[in-house]
């Protein structure tokens, strides 16, 4: 084995790399109602290679002023040893609240606990009404609402220990982002393209773990981040001479910014069309100077834009694809490949449905024939997801 392949294995998901951002930019621009960040992630050292579709995993940490309420509302030092599940060894209450367990997320099983152990007549009989049979519904919006935090807060006679705690909290997982930059282009860094979660449930301030750890914790060039390489299907054509088109609006151009530099990198002749979308123009045009530049360079052959606030009627990428529907028709007949990335719950689902229409209009087909159409694109690898 190669000293570079030796190396090569030494880091992944359960050994993980303690990687250094090198860079983190404010993206969206004053007035945007999302906060969303370009971060640059060195790898030099770690002997990890990535290729454009694959995503870099981060294990984060909770906020430190979380993990102190949750001390607060115990009663704890933080040093009291507890044990994790399928652990040998115990390690001290704080580290495991630190970096080890998810403090969100509560599911009815606390609720169950904190019934049994509450000695207030008053919140046991509330607990009591959320558990019903009749009360699935009031529960999972109870629970909806809340972080572990607000039960320990709102019902404080049911004292719970640290290790009784720790037997409710499910792991620390590490999240997985879409790189947002080719190997070829940047073989010791990556690029991730981040919107920062921010937000109120009842009452109190919520913070992604990942992301708000990324922006707010990490200082650049020192702080250690663990990370991984986790590698995807998602890939653009091997054949650069074929056309691609990528729809990818807010944080899901990431990938698509990747495939851009590598076909460039390639100096394949196959043609690059984005559809991208967010709210404005003028605040959340994520990379526009690089798109701009692309289209410059003849790299970039299509750019369609769809703007959801700046207009009376909201405007969304699969409009963009309805306008366009014959090209795009002809593009897709003619071997492109077909490519998104972003929110599976909706902008999927309504490109996916606008897709299938498409192909049965101007390609002349009924609906079910679309279905097969497109099923065969997805053997063929014309057709691929990345959502979430």
């Amino acid at each position: 084995m190669s000293a570079s392949a030796a190396v090569t294995s030494t880091y992944n998901k359960d050994h993980p790399f303690p990687a250094r951002i090198t860079e983190n930019r404010l993206l969206s621009r004053p007035g945007s109602s999302k906060e969303t960040r370009h971060f640059v992630v060195s790898l030099a050292g770690s002997g990890l290679h990535y290729k454009a579709g694959d995503s870099l995993g981060i294990y984060p940490t909770n906020r430190p002023s979380e993990v102190e309420a949750i001390l607060k509302a115990l009663g704890a030092t933080g040093e009291e040893p507890i044990m994790l599940a399928k652990a040998t060894d115990p390690m001290p209450f704080r580290e495991a609240l630190h970096a080890r367990l998810s403090l969100s997320d509560p599911t009815r099983k606390i609720v169950e606990v904190l019934h049994g152990k509450a000695t207030n007549a008053d919140e046991r009989a509330r607990l009591g009404g959320l558990l019903a049979p009749e009360s699935k519904e009031l529960l999972a919006a109870f629970l909806g609402e809340r972080e572990f935090i607000d039960l320990l807060i709102e019902f404080p006679s049911a004292r719970l220990s640290p290790q009784e705690l720790v037997d409710q909290l499910r792991r620390l997982m590490p999240r997985l982002y879409s790189i947002a930059s080719s190997p070829k282009v940047h073989p010791t860094e990556i690029h991730l393209t981040v919107a920062v979660v921010r937000y109120e449930t009842n009452r109190r301030e919520r913070h992604g773990v990942c992301t708000t750890f990324l922006a707010d914790r990490v200082q650049v060039g020192r702080t250690e981040i663990p990370v991984f390489i986790s590698h995807s299907h998602f890939r653009p054509p091997e054949d650069h001479s074929k056309d691609c088109i990528m729809v990818g609006p807010g944080t899901g151009i990431a990938p698509f910014r990747a495939f851009v530099q590598d076909r460039y990198a390639e100096k394949g002749v196959g043609r690059n069309w984005i559809f991208f979308g967010d709210q404005h123009v003028a605040t959340d045009f994520l990379y526009e100077e690089e798109w701009r530049e692309w289209k410059d360079r003849k790299q970039l052959h299509r750019l369609d834009l769809a703007w959801s606030r700046d207009q009376a009627t909201k405007i969304y990428v699969q409009d963009r694809m309805r306008e366009n529907a014959a090209e795009l028709w002809a593009w897709i007949e003619s071997g492109a490949y077909f490519y998104v990335c972003g929110d599976a719950k909706r902008m999927a689902k309504d490109v996916d449905q606008m897709l299938h229409s498409i192909i049965a209009d101007k390609g002349g087909m009924t609906l079910e024939a679309a279905a097969e159409y497109v099923k065969q694109m997805k053997k063929d690898k014309r057709y691929q997801r990345d959502v979430y």
